[in-house]
């Protein structure tokens, strides 16, 4: 039997999410407590990971098990083992076929971010942070230019591990909602601190540091050494995983707030 979980997490307690030597990934506390449901170990595979500090609004991983529990024992009961921080969304018995991370067909990013004068309080940890103006509208004609299919060498970590830098970016925008900034990404994939590089790029052209014509001519260097700092991860939310419709999954995404 296979079995399919949605998630929600808050990553600053954790790692990131992948298991770790010591037991401090959220894969780590789900495997824990689901083989409290299971009564026997479980290796858990996600759609995507995420690194410390990044949390997740919207996560998917799969499980096989050769026990037969009802499927509320792998929300109510799964839940009960869990730490604060981390919880089940819902449960589903899915295909063979179904894999959490190669049958995604879509994933999606959001992140928050607080333009204020003085820094989080209440938020702390929840949203990015930038003290100084920025031009929303700068911002948003900079990310239409990361729109289609590129190499993203420029937003790509040193230690990133994928085999192609390219990707197609389906959804790039930016919206104010008060004080907060709202950025949303989708693509066929993302790679490693991709969006956080492209957060810092957006806040440096919104700052007037930068035209947004700068984008497109990042993405022809494909020089990362060109490109702003990797912004903080606070901010960041894993929010949106789109699986073909034959495997008939609940939804595909929770936004966190603040909702667009």
């Amino acid at each position: 039997m296979r079995i399919a979980l949605a998630l929600e997490y808050d990553g600053r307690q954790f790692c990131g999410w992948q298991s770790q030597p010591g037991r401090c990934g959220v894969q780590d506390a789900v495997e824990s407590a689901v083989a409290e449901i299971a009564g026997e170990s479980i290796g858990i595979t996600a759609a995507g990971r995420t690194d410390t500090g990044v949390h997740a609004s919207y996560q998917v991983a799969h499980f096989d098990l050769q026990v037969d529990r009802p499927i509320t024992a792998w929300v109510r009961g799964v839940n009960t083992y869990l730490p604060e921080g981390v919880a089940v969304i819902w449960a589903r018995e899915v295909p063979e076929d179904f894999h959490a991370r190669f049958s995604v067909e879509e994933r999606g990013y959001r992140y928050v971010l607080l333009n204020h004068a003085t820094r989080p309080g209440l938020m702390s940890g929840m949203v990015g942070w930038h003290h100084r103006p920025l031009d929303e509208s700068r911002m948003q004609e900079a990310a239409l230019k990361l729109m289609g299919r590129h190499d993203f060498s420029a937003f790509r970590a040193a230690e990133c591990q994928a085999r192609s830098p390219e990707k197609e970016m389906r959804m790039a925008r930016v919206l104010r909602k008060g004080d907060y900034l709202v950025f949303d990404f989708r693509a066929d994939g993302f790679l490693h601190h991709m969006v956080r590089n492209i957060v810092g790029c957006l806040v440096h052209v919104g700052a007037g540091n930068a035209g947004p014509e700068w984008i497109v001519k990042l993405l022809e260097r494909k020089d990362r050494t060109l490109a702003a700092p990797t912004f903080m991860p606070d901010g960041l939310y894993l929010s949106y995983i789109r699986y073909p419709v034959r495997f008939d999954l609940p939804d595909s995404g929770r936004e966190t707030w603040p909702c667009a």
